[in-house]
């Protein structure tokens, strides 16, 4: 788990590694320290399943024998901070651990299908 670039960016958000700064929607925002360094080794590993005993070690320096919910509690947090794309962006892997995905534009029905068919669905 290495982290190539210092800089990620996409059409919401954008996390700059070197000098500790995430902003949302061109809006800085405001991390503790464990929550951008969860963040940022999520992000540097964009699409990966990254295992929770694998993020307490690396964030807090917990070992594999420890239980706790203070992963749980720093993602539900890092999700809300992250706004309406807090569950698109940290996905759970229940059981395994959390994947940052890429953001991508939702679907849209298509326009052939009739009104009643798009309420629907």
């Amino acid at each position: 788990m290495v982290q190539h670039n210092s800089l990620y960016r996409d059409e919401h958000l954008e996390v700059d590694f070197q000098r500790n700064l995430v902003t949302l929607d061109s809006a800085a925002l405001v991390l503790t320290r464990k929550e951008f360094e969860l963040l940022a080794l999520l992000v540097a590993n964009a699409c990966e399943i990254v295992p929770r005993d694998v993020l307490l070690m690396r964030v807090w320096g917990y070992s594999r024998e420890i239980r706790t919910r203070t992963l749980d509690v720093h993602i539900r947090r890092l999700r809300k901070k992250l706004s309406r794309y807090g569950d698109q962006y940290i996905e759970t892997i229940f059981g395994v651990g959390y994947r940052f995905q890429r953001y991508r534009e939702p679907s849209r029905i298509p326009s052939y299908l009739p009104t009643f068919m798009a309420t629907v669905a």
